[in-house]
């Protein structure tokens, strides 16, 4: 059994890998209860097709924070991450695709005497 961290926004995705027949499970649902739409059940299995082993591993995952898009994003670095644990000769392969670099943009934060992070209040002469 393997685990990994993948994080993306504010979502934090905590996987572990077992051998099985490539079952994934988000939060005690099925991954597609969990990503009805199909895209992003697709980035999450990305990794997993690129290597080839979509039926090959059992993932259980803890996931926490941020909107669909950050979570499935992050749960794609955790597989990633996890796969090259397994097998360190996939990172090569994984790297080219830019699966394992991980995206740092955060949200800036609202600044005091502003309505957002970088827009001001509309300015009045008179």
């Amino acid at each position: 059994m393997v685990n990994a961290l993948g994080r993306r926004k504010s979502a934090v995705a905590r996987i572990f890998v077992t051998e099985g027949n490539g079952k994934i499970t988000i939060n005690k649902k099925d991954l597609q209860d969990y990503f009805p739409s199909s895209i992003l059940q697709y980035v999450v299995k990305q990794p997993l097709l690129k290597l080839d082993v979509v039926e090959k591993y059992d993932i259980k995952v803890n996931l926490d924070g941020g909107g669909f898009t950050g979570q499935s994003q992050a749960l794609r670095l955790a597989i990633a991450r996890a796969l090259v644990k397994i097998n360190p000769e996939d990172k090569k392969a994984l790297r080219l695709e830019g699966f394992l670099t991980r995206d740092a943009r955060e949200v800036e934060r609202k600044k005091p005497g502003q309505p957002k992070a970088r827009r001001r209040f509309q300015f009045s002469k008179r």
